[in-house]
């Protein structure tokens, strides 16, 4: 009878390239992410409808946009802290589930109150996707890797964000507005009985956990099914820090070099959502208040929103290859479109050309400072990692909104709104460059063998 073996996993996945598993659980995650970005975004594009009929004016509707961003921060709280407790597969499942059920629910509302009940608990569930969809993905692929695997993962948000203009507009006609959101919910749900079958469990959460080590062996076996492991193996991560507690607290974090790194993934995150939250959600009325049609409006933000999914997309090769100084890129091509645009009266095309580039720009960068905010943290604590960069960015994403609808309701031209953007893909740049250089000077924590407790 041969005799167990110690197989370090880590090792394992470092070795081998994308595999047939990989590239499933990646196109598995896009849909997840996709209906993510069309289920948060829809609303910005029914907004006007909704706010002829219910009786919003802009304060009320920005009041509606942030509320549900509110809810994604605490979510992201609740959720990264339960995808380290219970594991990520349950708990995006549970996500997905509630956020479709509420999306539905979105239909049988017609008043404000109820607009902001169901936009809070709405947004509540849908903080669990973007962090743990990442999580999974990252703890299956090579460090090599681990950059571009989040950002195609982002490029399922802002295809479901850039579809939810022309689906509305294509819509609306036929099934009005509360039809858009059943639409959105009826395909949430169908796709929670496809996540049942094929979206698996991490296998570092598994060893850190001590969890089933025939699952792990199975789920190793699927990743290649030439590896040679056993159910009676011992699995370890031998490139795993200590954590130095059984659950996790917050000063876990801040350990070794990360007391530096989460605050400026924290700060840069946080200036990125702000700008992208504020284009997202009011884009489509600006263009309107700026004398566009609806239609038009709907897919000119939904143009820039692909163009900037795009980018994000050419720039993370380059981030994985030669580290988060790329991330800086994109914020120095936005701020001096933001400054123009909020200094100069441009009207007609030449407003829209502008604000269009530095949208796609504004968006793009966005990927690079979410694409390494789960990258520096150990598995044992990465969805909270991932939840707690999410949620402090939370912060930005509220201000965003909210700043729109005090400048919009103002007296101001819309223009003026781009020239106070402007700081934060500024603030984005500087921190990329500060994580750069704290990356540039060794490993973000050090590296030493798992305790005992690692082991399964």
């Amino acid at each position: 009878m041969s005799q167990p073996r110690t197989v370090d996993v880590a090792a394992f996945i470092e070795g081998r390239k994308l595999t047939l598993f990989n590239y499933k659980v990646i196109m598995v995650s896009v849909l997840i992410t996709f209906l993510d970005g069309f289920d948060l975004l829809v609303l910005s594009h029914t907004a006007s409808y909704i706010a002829d009929e219910v009786g919003l004016d802009r304060i009320r509707l920005g009041e509606l946009f942030s509320i549900g961003l509110f809810g994604m921060m605490l979510g992201s709280f609740f959720f990264g802290y339960l995808g380290d407790r219970i594991g990520r597969r349950p708990t995006i499942l549970f996500s997905t589930a509630s956020f479709g059920m509420l999306t539905l629910l979105f239909a049988f509302a017609n008043s404000y109150e109820s607009l902001m009940v169901l936009r809070f608990l709405n947004g509540f569930a849908l903080g669990a996707v973007l962090p743990l969809c990442w999580v999974l993905n990252i703890e299956f692929v090579p460090k090599r890797y681990r950059a571009s695997v989040v950002t195609i993962t982002m490029v399922g948000f802002s295809l479901g964000s850039a579809m939810a203009g022309p689906i509305t507009v294509w819509l609306v006609p036929y099934i009005d507005w509360q039809g858009v959101f059943v639409c959105g919910g009826v395909l949430t749900l169908a796709t929670c009985v496809l996540l049942l079958f094929t979206l698996p469990e991490s296998v570092r959460f598994l060893i850190v956990k001590r969890k089933h080590p025939r699952q792990v062996a199975r789920i190793l076996k699927r990743l290649d099914p030439r590896a040679d492991v056993r159910d009676d193996d011992t699995f370890v991560l031998l490139d795993e820090v200590k954590t130095g507690a059984k659950n996790f607290r917050i000063g876990q974090l801040f350990h070794g070099r990360l007391k530096w790194l989460t605050p400026m993934i924290w700060l840069g995150y946080a200036a990125s959502s702000m700008s992208m939250y504020f284009l997202a959600t009011w884009t489509p009325l600006v263009y309107t208040y700026a004398g566009f049609d609806r239609p038009t409006a709907s897919w000119i933000s939904s143009i820039a929103s692909f163009a900037g999914a795009m980018a994000g997309l050419v720039m993370m090769r380059f981030v994985d290859t030669r580290g988060p100084y790329m991330v800086m890129i994109y914020p120095l091509l936005a701020l001096p479109f933001l400054l123009i645009l909020g200094i100069y009266d441009f009207q007609g095309s030449a407003f829209l050309t502008l604000s269009m580039i530095g949208a796609v720009f504004v968006k793009g960068s966005h990927y690079g400072i979410l694409s390494i905010s789960g990258v520096y943290y150990p598995s044992a604590i990465r969805a909270n990692g991932a939840g707690w960069a999410t949620s402090i960015a939370k912060i930005g994403s509220i201000l965003g909104p909210l700043l729109g609808s005090y400048v919009l309701n103002s007296g101001l031209p819309v223009v003026k709104s781009f020239l106070v953007l402007a700081v934060c893909p500024a603030t984005l740049a500087i921190c990329a460059l500060i994580i750069g250089r704290l990356v540039e000077k060794g490993s973000p924590t050090p590296i030493e063998p798992l305790p005992d407790t690692s082991r399964i």
